[in-house]
Parts: C-alpha cells; structure tokens; sequence
C-alpha cells in the first residue's frame, strides 16, 4: 500500500476519528469515572467538576454511539437513567490508567520544561500559536 493511497488516508482518518474520541479530556474522565462504577447523570456531572451539562449530554452521547457507553432507563417516576462502560469500555481503562500515571509521574518534568521553552522563546511568545489544551479548545 503507497504512502498516500486511498486505504493509508481513509484508515488515518478513522483512527484520527477515534484517538479524538477517547482522548478528549471529558471521555478520559467520564470513562475514568464509569470504570469504578456505574453512575447517573447527575453523579457524573458533581464528580467531574466544571462539564457543563450539555457537554456532559453530547460526550455521554458520543460514547454511546462508539459502543463504550451503555444508557439504561428505568421506568420509574421519575425516570432513572444510569452509565455503565460496556465491554469495549472496560478496554480503556489499562492504557488510560498508563496516560494517568506517565502525567502523575512526569508532570513536574514537564512544567520545567515549559518554563524552561517559554523564558529561551521570550521575545518570540506573540507569534507562536495558542497552546491547545485538548482536542480543539484553545485557552
């Protein structure tokens, strides 16, 4: 298969799609959340502070139509609505667990180095672009 043939590209961007998915910061922590226990909306939405409940809607959503998120309602008055991963969810939690501990463990290397760039790039900082803190939110 040529570097730029038809199969390469469409497989890039299916896993673009994908890595977009689970990278992005509220799926690590709903998915984070989900992998202890099942929770409501309600629950999540306390846990992870600052989501707001449309984005809380739209990720949960997201991940349900991915296959890593299972919604089940209960007829009850009122309706119960709870999360669970499902299966294919429960594959996450492994590499996710590695992300978190590589950040716990390398954070303060990290922020040397940042602090480190920003004071030799001084006189350049204008004219870099926005640091993107996830996928497409700039600060």
């Amino acid at each position: 298969m040529a570097l730029g043939s038809p199969d390469k590209v469409e497989t890039c961007n299916a896993m673009g799609d994908i890595l977009n998915r689970i990278g992005d910061k509220w799926s690590v922590m709903i998915v984070g959340y989900l992998s202890r226990r099942t929770m409501r909306f309600n629950e999540l939405r306390n846990a992870i502070g600052g989501i707001s409940q449309r984005m809380l809607t739209l990720t949960l959503r997201n991940l349900e139509r991915d296959g890593l998120v299972t919604r089940t309602v209960y007829p009850e008055i009122p309706p119960r609505v709870e999360y669970q991963l499902t299966e294919l969810g429960r594959t996450l939690k492994e590499p996710l667990d590695a992300l978190w501990n590589w950040a716990a463990a390398h954070q303060h290397d990290v922020s040397i180095a940042r602090r480190d760039y920003d004071a030799a790039h001084a006189d350049t900082a204008d004219q870099r672009p926005p640091e993107r803190r996830y996928a497409g939110a700039v600060r």
